[in-house]
């Protein structure tokens, strides 16, 4: 927990009496201590890289009003939160409201005694820790809530719920929105062969692999036990087969390493595109997709309605650069 002594404080005044009388006491126990006589600078210093422990700020502060400065530092300062303390010898309705909203942390008093300021800012840091302990709980419980807990990728009504979104997306703005669903071939055998504990291992690399390819924006959830789809934003059937090809040849192609042993993978893939369905019906289209590419073999791709392009063959069963001896089924 930061404490007075671990602490870089920014105090903002341009009065010389009272940084002369908070200086001292905030540093006292060897804080760091950054002054800033204007509210442009202490702006400037609420933006940098390295944001303070906690801010005072004197609502005297020269330069611009001392509400526009806090609407600023909290649009700024977004996602880095730190506490803020007012000095201010008057309690406005417009402090009160500040503090109901969360903008400013506390209200001090420009005659505080030294010592009582001292537990105050205590306090203000304790407060601040418990709350975004509390704020990273509830983040992690959502996380949970929404994830597979074996592959960190979203879970099938998290990922259904996510394509609905983004189809009203796709009907307002008229944009494209494809849909990946592949499914690893014969994992039961390796379910049998190598035992859950290593498959589970396998099923992570598989979307840590997945994961690298795709864009922030992409969606990748977990469908079933070795089934995985990818929503693809802006992309129309051509640009989604042209993935499931790197998905193929970048993902699979290469051994997955279990227990000391090379494996290889493969997978077969269905794809449909929205068009602004309801992604109920897309997901229909990409499964019937995907069961005629497993009826075609491994590592087959199949687009729902016309294909676009004709598939590139399935990449070689063994890497030509890979002196691996590979378990095959």
């Amino acid at each position: 927990m930061p404490t007075l002594s671990t602490s870089t404080f920014l105090l903002a005044s341009a009065e010389p009496a009272l940084l002369a009388a908070i200086e001292p006491v905030l540093a006292a126990d060897g804080a760091h201590v950054e002054v800033y006589l204007s509210a442009e600078a202490a702006l400037r210093a609420f933006t940098a890289s390295e944001a303070p422990t906690l801010a005072l700020i004197d609502a005297n502060l020269p330069g611009m009003e001392i509400g526009q400065l806090l609407a600023a530092a909290s649009v700024e300062t977004e996602g880095r939160r730190f506490p803020i303390v007012l000095i201010s010898d008057t309690v406005t309705q417009e402090w009160v409201d500040r503090l109901a909203e969360g903008i400013i942390d506390d209200l001090e008093p420009r005659s505080a005694d030294p010592a009582f300021l001292r537990l105050r800012l205590e306090s203000v840091l304790r407060d601040h820790r418990r709350s975004r302990e509390l704020e990273m709980l509830r983040e992690a419980a959502t996380l949970n809530a929404q994830t597979d807990h074996l592959t960190g990728a979203y879970n099938r009504e998290t990922m259904l719920a996510m394509l609905f979104r983004e189809t009203d997306r796709v009907q307002r703005m008229k944009s494209s929105l494809c849909v990946i669903l592949f499914d690893i071939d014969d994992f039961g055998h390796w379910n049998s062969r190598l035992g859950t504990e290593a498959c589970d291992d396998l099923l992570c690399q598989v979307v840590a692999r997945t994961t690298r390819l795709l864009r922030s924006y992409d969606l990748l959830g977990r469908a079933g036990k070795d089934e995985f789809f990818i929503a693809l934003p802006g992309c129309d059937n051509a640009s989604a087969v042209m993935m499931a090809e790197r998905l193929r040849s970048e993902v699979f192609s290469e051994p997955f390493r279990v227990n000391g042993d090379a494996i290889r993978l493969s997978a077969c893939f269905g794809i449909a595109s929205s068009r602004g369905r309801s992604p109920v019906v897309v997901l229909r289209e990409a499964e019937e997709a995907l069961l005629t590419a497993k009826d075609e073999g491994p590592e087959s791709i199949e687009c729902a309605g016309d294909n676009p392009e004709p598939k590139a063959a399935p990449v070689s069963f063994l890497s030509p650069s890979s002196g691996d001896e590979l378990l095959a089924w």
